[in-house]
């Protein structure tokens, strides 16, 4: 599952990454992120860290509270300088600088699984 607001940058990856044989849930609206994981129960989650309304790292510290999403992979991506400690304090598993190649991605993706 990928969050984003951008939704260019939403399709794009979510393009790409079909294109690598996974199957690809695409949410843009970050408030309806924790409802969809919980119907969805994806088995990664990609997410921006720097969105409106619920950031990146307040719905990853939220997942890693809650029993049944604790353990879900996540990686956080953005182009902020200060991302890369973020993501690690707010417990993702992995961080990833925009812009990013599919195949750094993939990289990460495939290390986590």
């Amino acid at each position: 599952m990928i969050c984003d607001d951008d939704e260019g940058i939403l399709d794009i990856t979510g393009l790409l990454l079909e294109s690598y044989g996974y199957q690809v849930l695409l949410e843009p609206n970050s408030t309806l992120l924790l409802p969809r994981i919980a119907l969805e129960k994806p088995d990664l989650l990609l997410i921006d860290i720097w969105m409106p309304q619920m950031m990146g790292d307040e719905i990853v510290r939220i997942l890693r509270r809650n029993q049944e999403t604790s353990h879900l992979p996540v990686i956080m991506f953005s182009a902020s300088r200060e991302s890369k400690r973020i993501a690690s304090e707010a417990g993702a598993n992995d961080y990833i600088a925009k812009p990013f190649s599919i195949e750094d991605l993939n990289d990460k993706i495939m290390a986590l699984g």
